[in-house]
């Protein structure tokens, strides 16, 4: 029986569809089969956003995306992005690195880099440079590529905190596969999404590839910290569910403020990238600004931004949809999916409502940000994230380039490489919806000037 007879029929489909519109199935399709109601609204808007009706030029597009992978010096995106760039007929010089592209493109940068690391630094007079002047920008175009950098900044997280390596032919640049080959591609990853077997590790992780491995060599080998355990997190979110006092709006403030100042404490995994590599370092500015914690960040003027103030349900849906030719509906999907998708599993154990401790990542990814969910008990999250966990998620949204495979290795160990990926498809979500909220909500005030 061929091994992509055990391939769900949707999750075959789906693949069969990425492989014809990529004209190759990518890795990350590849691990996101592990989810394929996820994976059919993530191509909808990578597709959308990228080939659909929009106001960005094609080639500006995938520039773009160079941009925005260029600050997590993420290369597997960079080099996918530059040959769907020439293919889209754009300017190989540009390829040289940013001295040699439009000063409309230029005019971006800042913008691109204070979303990816530091996004509650973004306010009007960064618009009003796109939008007025020469080289001026439409409002609709900077949502447009708004939308772009945050997709590729958060799509950065996921790679990297899956191991995804290289495409095999990326060495050689862009390769078109005969129309034989998509049922051998799609063959090939028919374990991933099969609810009959569970590979022993990442199908994509490759533990030769220079990021993982030298990492892992940099540090000195550590005793395995004790985890807490499944059949303990079940028990914690049992007695969550169970209280029934309620705390004062004080107490929910101090336990947030609790949260956020022991993530500061927190240092991320692996060491900090001696040098960016000359091929990626074209396309980047600036390298030294990274990541700062919220907690941190000096300026007591920016204050925690608070989703009863701005939402995406409320504002930043409907705002996008405005500007850009109703992609707030593929994102909102999108947000949907990752959040509320669950097998009621968790590990070897099922019927479990794993509802708490989706919420307790997604709240906590977006704390890392700024973000605040008023009417949510912070207190959760020290009681289902243990502390290993909390380094993970914050090294894999903040800084993925240092991420490891022993970092992946190391946490939710009892947990399916399914339930790993899934935890990782939250981080890039909650991180994309961050830089979003910061972002629309900063549009939103230039507007109303």
């Amino acid at each position: 029986m061929s091994r992509a007879s055990v391939l769900p029929e949707h999750t075959h489909t789906i693949f069969v569809d990425a492989f014809l519109q990529n004209n190759r199935l990518d890795h990350v399709s590849q691990v996101m089969g592990y989810h394929p109601s996820y994976l059919d609204h993530f191509l909808k808007t990578q597709s959308f956003i990228l080939r659909g009706d929009g106001p960005l030029p094609y080639d500006y597009r995938h520039y773009i995306a160079i941009m925005a992978a260029g600050r997590h010096q993420c290369s597997y995106l960079i080099t996918l992005q530059k040959q769907e760039f020439l293919l889209q007929g754009g300017d190989p010089a540009w390829l040289k690195g940013l001295t040699y592209i439009p000063q409309k493109l230029r005019n971006l940068y800042d913008i691109n880099k204070i979303l990816a690391h530091r996004p509650w630094l973004l306010n009007k007079s960064h618009i009003e440079k796109l939008t007025k002047g020469k080289d001026s920008w439409s409002l609709a175009e900077v949502v447009h590529a708004i939308v772009i950098l945050a997709h590729f900044h958060s799509l950065c997280s996921f790679v990297f905190s899956c191991g995804v390596n290289q495409e095999l032919d990326q060495a050689g640049g862009y390769r078109y596969q005969t129309s034989e080959e998509v049922h051998r591609a799609v063959a090939l990853s028919a374990s991933i999404a099969s609810n009959k077997t569970e590979p022993k590790d990442i199908p994509i992780v490759n533990d030769t590839r220079q990021d993982w491995k030298h990492s892992s060599l940099a540090s000195p080998p550590s005793p395995t910290e004790p985890e807490v355990g499944i059949t303990t997190i079940m028990q914690r979110m049992k007695t969550l569910s169970e209280q029934t006092q309620e705390c004062t709006p004080v107490e929910l403030t101090k336990r947030f403020e609790n949260v956020e100042n022991q993530s500061a404490e927190l240092i991320a995994v692996g060491p900090e990238p001696q040098e960016t590599p000359a091929d990626i370092g074209i396309f980047v500015d600036d390298s030294c600004f990274i990541y700062q914690d919220f907690a941190k960040r000096g300026d007591q003027e920016i204050s925690t931004f608070r989703v009863q103030d701005y939402s995406w349900d409320d504002h930043g849906y409907s705002l996008v949809n405005r500007l850009y030719n109703d992609v707030g509906n593929l994102l909102d999907d999108k947000f949907k999916t990752a959040y509320n998708l669950t097998y009621y599993t968790m590990g070897g154990r099922t019927d479990v409502d794993t509802s708490r401790f989706r919420r307790a990542i997604w709240n906590y990814i977006q704390c890392l940000l700024g973000i605040r969910h008023d009417d949510y008990d912070y207190g959760e999250i020290n009681q289902l994230l243990e502390r290993t966990l909390k380094t993970f998620i914050k090294s894999a949204c903040c800084y993925p380039e240092r991420v490891t495979k022993k970092d992946y290795d190391r946490v939710l160990r009892e947990f399916k490489h399914s339930e790993k990926v899934h935890v990782n498809l939250m981080i890039l979500e909650a991180r994309m919806q961050a830089e979003l909220l910061y972002a629309l909500r900063t549009v939103n005030r230039y507007n109303m000037t």
